[in-house]
């Protein structure tokens, strides 16, 4: 099965996936004229202005939402593995698909806006790729087509957030959790799934303010600790920036024979960190209360830059500046050592542990039990996370079956299905914590590879309602006015919850008006 799911996971996460990440990123870029740039001074305002209602969360919260899913594993091991694996220049190719992947975040989440829904059964609102798949096209010839497509999506990201993807966070807590304090894997699996039981079962209003509270804080602590010890290791910097240039650009004497796993790891891990163009941030973005799709799109796409260019940079400078790293040859620990950073003692396994020694070297024995704290709300928010892309992707397959054919039992179908995949994601966070990291990080790059697959394949034939979006919010902006929404307007069908929304205002204002 090891052999199957590794051989499963190079088909996926073949060239083809990685250039075509890259490629999205650069023609999203210049279709918008390179908004991740001409736009963050709005990015910023509109996450700081934006309001919640009893239906949805705020703009903010909707970050936080995103971030918990965003910043996790993936900012910490996810880092280690990729310059194990790809040399320092992985790094570089992080940041270069985090500036590419914000304008294809904003893409993704501004679709997921527009095609929101309420839920039946919450009144919450809901969104994501399964959506917007479904709806964008609903009324040209290629309805039937997209309506499958996004089952597909949604049956993916089912199997992909509630089964696969949480099993590398609960992996990556109980090797921290081991390496700091010696608990059994069982003991951390027992801990982990008593508090996220209590998480879960809340909704998407507690999910929101778990990761209100949580997300920032830890990871502004985070950050802070990693450039301390950095810059405590000053006299370092040069070298690093040099090493993970002249890597990344295949240069350096040592590295120069591995480019090309630098840009497949930087891109696979810079994707699983930032998600842009995964097809999960559309889901928190379309949870948010806004008066126009393209401000949830804006603060989605800083979402991007806050994971990479900041924590995850934190997490790549720490290591190598620290010497906390080996980098093999063959892509597999296994392989020959190319260079040894030289603060590594015996058989660190990749992952967690580089980070742990990196903060050991300023904080003996404090910074591996800083690194499992960080990991433990990280991973919990992420874990938490993928419980709410899941379970809003198992309200749009039961579809119909929960307003319609099944009306009388609408509750108790919605209840059952939901206690049923609550149980799933728990006994996967039992299971990863119990796994080899090898074997969690195969299950989760399928996982992403998967939906990426999709998603972008997918956002590239439905891209023009988001650009269209775009156009109108700057249209508005130049115009003095706090952008507001009207998919009629703009010739876009399908964006119903809009079309109500757009009526019960114009309602309100002829009632005011009389």
């Amino acid at each position: 099965m090891t052999d199957f799911l590794t051989d499963l996971n190079s088909i996926i996460w073949s060239n083809p996936l990685v250039y075509l990440c890259l490629g999205v990123g650069v023609y999203f870029s210049i279709r918008s004229r390179f908004l991740q740039i001409r736009h963050v001074p709005e990015m910023i305002r509109v996450m700081r202005t934006g309001e919640s209602s009893p239906d949805g969360v705020s703009s903010f919260q909707a970050l936080m939402m995103s971030l918990a899913g965003r910043v996790g594993t993936g900012n910490i091991a996810g880092v280690a593995t990729a310059i194990a694996f790809g040399g320092p220049g992985a790094l570089f190719w992080m940041w270069v698909m985090a500036f590419l992947g914000a304008s294809t975040s904003f893409v993704e989440c501004t679709l997921g806006q527009i095609y929101k829904t309420r839920d039946p059964l919450t009144n919450e609102y809901r969104g994501g790729p399964a959506y917007y798949f479904s709806k964008a096209l609903a009324h040209t010839r290629a309805a039937p087509f997209f309506k499958v497509y996004g089952l597909v999506f949604a049956a993916v990201t089912v199997l992909a957030c509630g089964l696969l993807l949480p099993s590398v966070q609960a992996n990556s807590m109980a090797v921290a959790m081991s390496e700091a304090w010696g608990l059994s894997d069982w003991t951390v699996a027992i801990g982990i799934i008593i508090v996220l039981a209590f998480v879960i079962v809340g909704g998407v209003k507690r999910i929101a303010t778990f990761a209100t509270v949580v997300v920032p804080f830890m990871a502004i602590l985070y950050i802070l600790f990693a450039l301390v010890v950095v810059f405590t290791n000053a006299s370092q910097i040069p070298e690093v920036l040099r090493l993970i240039f002249a890597s990344a650009l295949g240069i350096d004497s040592v590295f120069g024979s591995i480019i090309g796993a630098a840009v497949m790891w930087g891109v696979k891990r810079g994707i699983y960190s930032n998600e842009a163009g995964q097809g999960t941030g559309p889901h928190a973005a379309a949870a948010a209360e806004v008066s126009h799709p393209a401000k949830q799109g804006f603060v989605q796409a800083f979402a991007v830059y806050v994971d990479t260019l900041f924590v995850c940079s934190a997490t790549g400078f720490l290591i190598i500046s620290t010497g906390a790293y080996r980098v093999f040859e063959g892509e597999s620990a296994d392989g020959a050592v190319l260079q040894d950073g030289g603060m590594l003692s015996g058989q660190v396994e990749v992952g967690p542990a580089f980070v742990q020694v990196g903060f050991d070297s300023m904080w003996n024995g404090a910074g591996s039990s800083f690194v499992a704290v960080s990991l433990l709300f990280f991973c919990l928010t992420t874990i938490i996370a993928y419980y709410y892309m899941a379970e809003t992707n198992l309200r749009f397959l039961m579809g119909k079956a929960s307003t319609v054919y099944f009306r009388p039992l609408r509750s108790t179908l919605g209840s059952n299905l939901t206690l049923l995949l609550q149980a799933l994601i728990l006994a996967s966070v039992a299971v990863g914590c119990v796994s080899t990291a090898s074997d969690a990080w195969t299950l989760g790059d399928i996982g992403v590879g998967l939906m990426a697959w999709l998603n972008i394949i997918g956002i590239l034939i439905l891209q023009q309602p988001a650009f269209k979006a775009l156009r109108d919010y700057e249209r508005q902006m130049k115009q003095g006015k706090d952008p507001v929404f009207d998919p009629v307007a703009l010739g876009i069908v399908g964006a119903t919850f809009w079309e109500s929304y757009g009526r019960k205002d114009s309602e309100e204002s002829a009632t005011l008006t009389k």
